[in-house]
């Protein structure tokens, strides 16, 4: 679940799209382990909760997280085995030291073949395939 300490915009609702804190909670949080990664973005923290990603991954549910190029080591480094996945924009060569963090680079063109390689990288388990993809 993506934390932020940016306050929330009026769509938003906490705790489903993302949740917000408050600058003195989201650094008790890192303090404590409770961030996988995090990085600033202008003057505000956003970063990744690790205890509802651990219970994700903990009943084998497959987990799909949009990073930001930073938050990649800090994944490598808490959860080796993760298989990390660049998604870059047609015509992005990322340097040699960026795409060495990540097993495949995905260029994000077509959003139905790039949704079909992630399918193919990940797997799936749900028990109809057709449903973890992208609609309309």
């Amino acid at each position: 679940m993506p934390a932020t300490t940016r306050p929330r915009r009026e769509t938003e609702i906490d705790g489903d799209d993302r949740v917000f804190l408050a600058p003195a909670e989201f650094d008790r949080r890192l303090a404590v382990g409770e961030l996988l990664e995090w990085s600033r973005i202008g003057r505000y923290h956003r970063g990744t909760l690790y205890p509802p990603l651990r219970a994700r991954l903990d009943a084998g549910q497959p987990v799909l997280l949009a990073l930001d190029l930073p938050g990649a080591p800090l994944v490598r480094a808490r959860l080796p085995d993760s298989r990390l996945v660049l998604l870059s924009p047609p015509g992005y060569e990322p340097d040699v030291t960026v795409a060495a963090a990540f097993e495949h680079t995905l260029t994000h063109d077509l959003t139905e073949r790039v949704v079909n390689e992630l399918v193919g990288l990940l797997g799936s388990s749900y028990p109809d395939p057709a449903w973890s993809r992208v609609r309309g």
